[in-house]
């Protein structure tokens, strides 16, 4: 497995950016103004790829990013992200907001307007500002630099708790190749391609079309196997970017020097944001095995991952493998109940149909735990697998969900 080093979007060669305040966010308490736009620049047009929301209730950045992938035949040099307003279902209105936030972009990077990458994330419904837009690309423009990465990071926050970015180097026969990335979530979290957003980039030299099929591979595993709340934002998406400067050229797209740096940065991401998701205190790896397919085992950990009633055990501390063995059960997957069995950290409660409620204690001791792992084999006889992650549900998720607007 590759390991996971400091670093984010900048650590790859060949790429700046920025972080500024142009007050699209609520001005907070402290002394300085939020930073709420953020701007990743390539030294030159490179490739590039996007995974975007399923939702059909499509904020106006998606849909322009997508277009423009399309017509630059995956082809980008600046990544523009706002946050504070989501420019999610404000009409066409909107979508003008959006393609002068691509174009801001492009005057600022030298670059045309389809090779510019946008992404909004914040409150539904609500305006977005160009002329704050404008000024923040201006002035990002101006301060991009190679350790512009961290400000980026936390330009692009909501809810968040803290800040997510990483990176990772792999060692390939022809050179090193780094993936560097980072990505914000916090609530409305189940991507489905999932309010996330994720920024990877990558100094290997890599076709588009293969960089997309290495991408979709990747948030398969990743991004695409957490959940929060069981909410699929209107403005998730997943863009990489691929300098080519180390000159490792990568021409499959599970070559490992592309596919493993990629696979350790979107994980490690993917986890932080189900880690700072709204008022968790647990972070809950939910492990299917015995399913007749990898798509069966797919489903079931998206349910038992998404119940309510196991996000809520798991907060108090409650051992309740019958709300595990329940979920799974009413997921659709192939189940067979004399052979389904559930352990919790190691402690097997449930096995081959048999209930062991003496284990109960133990499995309690591993509920008071930060990182827990659950396991449950479906009993179908087959050797599909999956894996998923989820955090609890507190009284806090509640209330800033409650509040959100106001």
């Amino acid at each position: 497995m590759t390991p996971i080093v400091p670093g984010g979007v900048t650590s790859p060669k060949g790429f700046r950016a920025a972080g500024v305040a142009c007050g699209i966010k609520r001005r907070g308490t402290g002394p300085t103004p939020p930073l709420d736009l953020a701007m990743i620049v390539a030294e030159s047009p490179v490739s590039a790829a996007g995974v975007f929301t399923t939702n059909k209730a499509v904020a106006a950045p998606v849909v322009v990013t997508r277009d423009h992938l399309s017509r630059s035949g995956g082809r980008a040099q600046a990544v523009v992200i706002n946050s504070g307003c989501a420019n999610a279902c404000t009409g066409e209105a909107g979508m003008r907001v959006a393609r002068d936030m691509a174009a801001a972009g492009a005057v600022a990077a030298g670059c045309t307007s389809e090779q510019v990458l946008i992404a909004s994330t914040g409150v539904i419904g609500v305006p977005l500002d160009i002329a704050r837009i404008r000024a923040g690309v201006v002035e990002a423009s101006r301060g991009l630099d190679k350790d512009g990465g961290d400000a980026a990071t936390r330009a692009i926050m909501t809810t968040d708790p803290f800040p997510k970015s990483c990176a990772a180097i792999y060692a390939a026969p022809g050179g090193t190749v780094t993936v560097g990335g980072m990505a914000k979530g916090s609530g409305m979290i189940e991507p489905r391609m999932a309010t996330m957003i994720g920024v990877l980039t990558t100094d290997a030299r890599v076709a588009p079309a293969i960089l997309a099929a290495a991408l979709r591979r990747v948030c398969d595993e990743t991004f695409n196997a957490i959940t929060v709340d069981g909410e699929c934002s209107t403005n998730d998406c997943v863009f990489v970017l691929a300098s080519g400067q180390s000159g490792v050229e990568i021409t499959r797209d599970d070559d490992p020097a592309l596919i493993e740096p990629m696979r350790a940065v979107a994980g490690h991401l993917a986890r932080e944001i189900v880690r700072g998701g709204e008022g968790a205190t647990k972070l809950l790896t939910i492990n299917i095995v015995g399913a007749a397919s990898l798509d069966d085992a797919r489903l079931a950990a998206r349910t038992v991952a998404n119940s309510p009633l196991v996000k809520t055990a798991v907060h108090g501390g409650d051992p309740n493998w019958g709300r595990l063995i329940a979920a799974a059960g009413r997921s659709g997957a192939a189940f067979e109940l004399n052979r389904a069995s559930v352990s919790i950290g190691g402690v097997e409660l449930f096995v081959n149909g048999v209930p062991f409620d003496e284990r109960a204690e133990a499995a309690a001791k591993v509920l008071e735990q930060k990182l827990i792992d659950v396991t449950i084999d479906l009993g179908a006889g087959g050797d599909g697998a999956a894996t998923m992650w989820t955090c609890d549900f507190s009284a806090e998720y509640v209330r800033i969900n409650a509040e959100y607007r106001t």
